[in-house]
C-alpha cells in the first residue's frame, strides 16, 4: 500500500523534478538522495531510479560515456514497475525516451558521443488527469 507522503517529501519530490528538468542533475540527485535514504518502499526503489537517471544524465552532459550507458540501465530497471504513472509523474514517458537515448548510446559508443545530441534528454512531466473521466 501506498503511505501518503509529508508535504515537506511531496515539496522536495517536486523540487527534484523541476531540478531535472533544469538539468541541474546533481542538485536532483542530492534532493533526491536526501528522500531515499529516508523513504520506504515502493517509493524508495521509484526515488533510486529516477536519481540514477539523472545521474546517467550528468555523465553524459560530462562526456561519460559508460557512466551515463550504466546509470541509465540501472535506472529504467527500477523504473520499469512504476509505469505508465507514479506520484502522478509520466514515468512512461519518461523511461521511454531515457531508453531510446541509452539505446542511441549504445550505438554510437564511445568514440562518437559528441554525435548525441543534449536536446534529446527528455523533461520529466505530470500526468495530466481528466476530470471529466473521473464524474460518476
Amino acid at each position: 500500500m501506498l503511505e501518503p507522503l509529508s508535504a515537506e517529501d511531496i515539496a522536495a519530490f517536486q523540487t527534484a523534478i523541476d531540478q531535472f528538468n533544469a538539468r541541474e542533475f546533481y542538485a536532483c540527485h542530492d534532493t533526491l538522495e536526501a528522500l531515499w535514504i529516508e523513504a520506504m518502499e515502493p517509493q524508495r526503489t521509484f526515488y533510486q531510479g529516477i536519481l540514477q537517471l539523472a545521474v546517467g544524465y550528468y555523465h553524459l552532459l560530462n562526456g561519460n560515456w559508460r557512466g551515463a550507458v550504466i546509470l541509465l540501465g540501472e535506472g529504467l530497471s527500477r523504473l520499469e514497475r512504476y509505469c505508465p504513472d507514479y506520484l502522478e509523474l509520466d514515468v512512461a514517458a519518461l523511461a521511454n525516451a531515457s531508453r531510446r537515448n541509452q539505446r542511441r548510446l549504445q550505438m554510437l559508443g564511445a568514440d562518437r558521443l559528441s554525435e548525441f545530441s543534449t536536446a534529446d534528454i527528455p523533461k520529466a512531466t505530470w500526468v495530466e488527469f481528466d476530470i471529466q473521466c473521473h464524474e460518476p
